[in-house]
């Protein structure tokens, strides 16, 4: 499953949310949903815009996390 980390990569370069929506042109409701990891779907033209102005590529705000195993669900 992959989740997007655009959050971590923006205030690692000490950009805040309000910033990279300006500069990312993208509505406030739709960063919010992106910063929190908050979505099912994505815009990519979004992601690519977004991705401009943190300077990464698109592929670099998707961090893949495995699924959690049968094994390790049951022992938790």
């Amino acid at each position: 499953m992959a989740r997007l980390i655009i959050n971590e990569i923006a205030e690692k370069q000490g950009i805040n949310r309000s910033q990279l929506q300006m500069r990312a042109g993208v509505t406030l409701s739709m960063l919010n949903r992106y910063w929190l990891n908050k979505t099912e779907s994505v815009d990519l033209a979004c992601l690519d815009r977004i991705a401009s102005v943190l300077g990464v590529q698109v592929r670099d705000l998707f961090a893949v996390e495995e699924p959690q195993s049968v094994e390790k669900a049951e022992s938790q």
